[in-house]
């Protein structure tokens, strides 16, 4: 699979709603009912962060929920790939990207949404041929402003900015014409999983989706 081949299925996977929901998954319990809770309130496209012990099992988990797109995100190696693949990822996230990662990728057929930071960054993926790219740490890095600045000089590359985002500066983001979806922990308050409020993951997605109509 080459690049432009994974910009493609990431650009299928970024118009799937709004938001993508970004997931630290501590206990594998909850993994099938948070991705039925986010499905059901119009969030498809899942990143299970590889963070924790059970992460990958988290992804084999949800990847059984019908309606859903479970990916793996902090992908930092290539046998994280080969284990986000076999595991059951449709495509995966990184925060910066290497060219170890990106043969990882090509290699095992995992469709990648790179991350970038700077505009070096950026055109050495679009170089490549990554027309979708994250954008991380969003916040911390110059935020929506930056994104719309870079957009002038760098019209090709599409964007899904990653980092400290909340309901409230979202739309900052998804006003822009490129980005195509922001991902956000929002969705998923710990504290909510924990005393399984699945309902109220439900509403907290369906906010989220109603942010693009």
């Amino acid at each position: 699979m080459t690049p432009a081949d994974q910009s493609k299925s990431a650009l299928d996977i970024c118009r799937l709603a709004p938001v993508v929901p970004v997931l630290v998954i501590d206990d594998l319990a909850h993994a099938k009912p948070l991705a039925q809770a986010l499905v059901a309130g119009g969030l498809p496209a899942l990143e299970v962060t590889l963070r924790t012990p059970c992460a990958l099992d988290a992804i084999r988990a949800m990847a059984e929920v019908e309606g859903g797109q479970v990916g793996a995100g902090t992908l930092l190696t290539r046998a994280d790939v080969k284990a986000a693949k076999e595991a059951g990822a449709t495509f995966g996230v990184s925060p910066g990207s290497t060219p170890a990662l990106i043969d990882a990728c090509c290699e095992f057929g995992l469709p990648l949404l790179p991350g970038a930071v700077t505009a070096t960054e950026i055109m050495a993926l679009l170089e490549k041929g990554y027309t979708v790219q994250k954008f991380f740490p969003a916040e911390q890095s110059g935020g929506a402003s930056f994104l719309k600045s870079i957009g002038s000089p760098l019209p090709q590359v599409s964007f899904c900015p990653t980092g400290g985002i909340s309901l409230k500066t979202a739309p900052d983001y998804l006003s822009l014409k490129n980005i195509l979806c922001v991902g956000g922990s929002w969705v998923a308050p710990k504290e909510a999983m924990l005393k399984g409020d699945w309902a109220a993951i439900t509403k907290l997605a369906a906010e989220a989706k109603a942010l693009r109509a």
